[in-house]
């Protein structure tokens, strides 16, 4: 299981993604945007990860 930072494998491209390169989206079903950033693919927009960056 890969850590919160990375790197994560992106489940449609196969393509390793560190976290400072994944594109950062809107995090859907009312989750705090101030909280919670979903991390996405760079190379093809597939969502990798949700994860909790802050208090």
């Amino acid at each position: 299981m890969p850590e919160p930072d990375g790197p994560f494998e992106c489940g449609t491209c196969e393509t390793p993604v560190a976290f400072e390169d994944a594109r950062r989206t809107k995090t859907m079903g009312g989750l705090d945007a101030t909280k919670w950033q979903t991390l996405c693919c760079p190379s093809c927009g597939s969502r990798l990860k949700t994860v909790f960056v802050g208090g």
